[in-house]
């Protein structure tokens, strides 16, 4: 049972804060000017039909593998030599990047805030597939305390350093945060350091967050 006090949401953002990329497929080929439905593969949204999709949900490749080769896909087809995923990513989302924000994220994040209830976010990679200035361009980060990105630690989920540093960083024993993530292996790892953990559903984000914000009232 979580306990009724609560002194921090510890956010992922891929995902839960910001939209999937499988979400936003026409807004991508909008974007880069490709045809309609010319961005096939759906990940979460039809795992049957994503072969690399299944190989990372069975660890035999990492998330960062999943995004590298569909990068060099899409950049294959502008005939762009795209090294970095952040190259995909920004090319997407760069220009509007409040348009791939969950307004449900806004919503708990406000509610968050006028509680007191302090803001992090533990991801795994946000400058490396956005890219350095994309959160200049969020100011609703503004309001989170830590941002622990493991572009830079190097550190990442599930590993118990990575929610160890977030929470020592944030003065708070695991007991009194709640973590939130839409990757299940990323939820066992929190569960295992202590942390009230709760699995986002890319697939219902209403209902996840409304489960979310139950707990807080």
């Amino acid at each position: 049972m979580i306990p009724k006090k609560i002194k921090s949401l510890i956010f992922d953002f891929g995902g839960v804060i910001s939209k999937t990329l499988f979400e936003t497929h026409e807004l991508t080929e909008a974007a880069l000017k490709l045809p309609p439905n010319t961005l096939q593969w759906r990940g979460p949204f039809d795992p049957d039909s994503d072969s690399l999709w299944k190989s990372m949900q069975d660890n035999k490749i990492s998330e960062r593998d999943y995004w590298k080769i569909r990068t060099n896909e899409v950049g294959s087809l502008l005939k762009k030599d795209w090294t970095e995923i952040s190259d995909f990513v920004r090319a997407a989302r760069g220009t509007q990047p409040l348009d791939i924000i969950r307004p449900e994220a806004l919503q708990i994040i406000d509610f968050a805030v006028k509680k007191n209830i302090r803001l992090a976010v533990l991801s795994n990679e946000l400058d490396l597939f956005y890219g350095e200035g994309f959160r200049d361009k969020l100011p609703f980060l503004n309001s989170f305390e830590i941002i622990h990105d493991a572009t830079y630690t190097n550190i990442l989920k599930p590993d118990p350093r990575s929610y160890n540093s977030c929470l020592k960083d944030l003065g708070l024993s695991a007991d009194q945060c709640i973590f939130i993530d839409d990757q299940p292996k990323n939820i066992l790892g929190a569960k295992r350091v202590g942390l009230n953990a709760i699995q986002f559903n890319v697939l219902k984000p209403k209902e996840s967050f409304l489960a979310v914000l139950d707990l807080l009232k």
